[in-house]
């Protein structure tokens, strides 16, 4: 599904989440365009988790605004047309591939038709179409991170929110990911993804690099490292965090 180029994906107006005492996102500013392929990049516990559940509904901000495809944020209209794939993964282990896949495709909504021929192209592309009548339980690590990727991507939602989809898997798999991805974009799915790769921020159009919650650089992967006058984005990061972090760059 094409997105409105008239309506942004997501924006956050000094979007802020704390926990007791403790800030997780410090006054947060994001304007993603449709059709864009976004990376949220930094350390673990930079906010990149929970960002992603405050733009889902998953989590209540603390003070801000998140708009979510022009609605506010957990706005029951806007489900359907996104998929949300969580960092742990969210599946029924004493249930097999396929009655995981099919369940998730009850859930929005689909016929059996359209579940059917959702799960035979996402079971191919995520190489796992042996394992269609295996539990969960059954399953290593990467294998589970497969399935609930094509769990999230079956309803062919327009826009998609991507937790540390790479984690755990082979880099021959990471590189198909990104292909596919880039396959995404071109059908004008917006996609937002975390990760702490650093080397995969080169795969998205724009990239927004947290730390301690707060978003310390914003731009292209070569506008970053420009304005951090390094070549390497690990070492922009390390930069612009002495420097305290910046603006849009």
């Amino acid at each position: 599904m094409t997105n409105s180029h008239n309506q942004l994906a997501v924006e956050t107006r000094e979007l802020v989440k704390r926990f007791g005492d403790f800030t997780a996102v410090d006054h947060l500013n994001l304007r993603i365009e449709c059709g864009e392929t976004y990376g949220l990049l930094g350390p673990n516990g930079s906010g990149k988790t929970t960002t992603i559940k405050m733009l889902c509904g998953l989590l209540k901000t603390t003070g801000g605004e998140a708009l979510v495809l022009g609605k506010r944020a957990g706005d029951l209209s806007i489900l359907p047309r996104i998929g949300y794939m969580p960092q742990e993964t969210a599946l029924y282990l004493d249930l097999t591939v396929h009655d995981n896949i099919s369940l998730f495709g009850e859930i929005y909504g689909l016929s059996k038709a359209d579940i059917e021929q959702g799960e035979a192209e996402l079971l191919r592309f995520i190489d796992l179409e042996k394992w269609r009548n295996s539990t969960i339980a059954n399953l290593s690590g990467g294998m589970r991170h497969r399935v609930s990727l094509a769990c999230s991507m079956l309803h062919n939602p327009e826009l998609l929110f991507l937790d540390e989809p790479t984690i755990g898997i082979d880099p021959e798999l990471r590189a198909s990911f990104w292909e596919y991805f880039q396959a995404l974009r071109a059908r004008g799915v917006t996609v937002i993804i975390t990760t702490h790769y650093m080397d995969e921020a080169h795969h998205c159009g724009r990239i927004g690099l947290l730390r301690e919650g707060r978003l310390i650089a914003e731009g292209t992967p070569g506008e970053i490292t420009e304005a951090a006058g390094v070549q390497s984005l690990e070492d922009a990061f390390l930069a612009l965090a002495r420097r305290g972090g910046g603006d849009e760059v």
